[in-house]
């Protein structure tokens, strides 16, 4: 079961869009990492808004992961070819790494272990490699600059 406090689950994504691929998370940096869908209009909102928080906290450590990981097309090429028009239709400033995760195995090591919550859901995975915070994207504004000033406890919010 993935809670706070536990270690973060490995990155195992399909395929990257618009960067380099993750392999791993790498020991001092903050990582949030938000799974959505681009057809879940709640999440366009979400998205926009970690574009603004990479801007703001990347010189402090932070590093933003998108996981695509509900997308719907009848084969994973057609899925991140409708995905990456998407992207730049309604994104065009993203400024952070996408995973996408057409087999669901993110989604299967992340969320489904987790809890029950509407999407877009948040991770924040803390400089040590531990799971600081679960929730929704709206909640970093509060979370983000705790965790990366180090005065965060998972106890305070998930």
């Amino acid at each position: 079961m993935v809670r706070t406090e536990s270690l973060s689950p490995p990155i195992n994504a399909y395929s990257w869009l618009r960067s380099p691929p993750l392999t791993s998370f790498e020991p001092g940096s903050v990582y949030a990492v938000e799974f959505w869908a681009a057809w879940w209009m709640p999440c366009m909102a979400a998205m926009s808004h970690l574009v603004l928080r990479q801007e703001k906290y990347k010189d402090g450590g932070l590093q933003v992961v998108g996981v695509a990981a509900h997308e719907r097309a009848r084969t994973a090429d057609d899925a991140r070819t409708k995905l990456t028009t998407w992207l730049t239709k309604n994104l065009p400033n993203l400024n952070y790494r996408i995973a996408f995760d057409y087999t669901q195995e993110m989604n299967k090591l992340w969320v489904d272990p987790s809890f029950p919550c509407e999407s877009p859901t948040s991770f924040v995975v803390h400089r040590d490699g531990y799971i600081a915070f679960m929730g929704h994207a709206m909640q970093l504004d509060d979370v983000l600059p705790k965790v990366l000033d180090g005065i965060w406890r998972a106890s305070d919010g998930s």
